[in-house]
């Protein structure tokens, strides 16, 4: 897992329709910017843990074409 802080939100007019009703936030990890599915309803500027890879299809319920998912919001770091 990653530790991030969210950036801002990403609007997309045209997507897969396996991603519909699925929020994207972007969260800065180190010098990174990732575009990661928001599971846990996180805003910006909130430090957020980060899963990758197949934890984050998992975190998200489905198979869905993901790769960074936000799957906590941390009260202290």
């Amino acid at each position: 897992m990653l530790l991030g802080q969210v950036a801002g939100k990403v609007w997309a007019t045209k997507k897969s329709p396996a991603l519909t009703g699925q929020a994207f936030l972007t969260v800065r990890v180190g010098e990174r910017l990732l575009v990661c599915a928001d599971c846990v309803g996180a805003g910006e500027g909130e430090t957020v843990l980060v899963a990758t890879g197949g934890a984050a299809r998992v975190a998200a319920g489905a198979e869905l074409p993901i790769d960074a998912a936000i799957v906590g919001i941390l009260d202290e770091s």
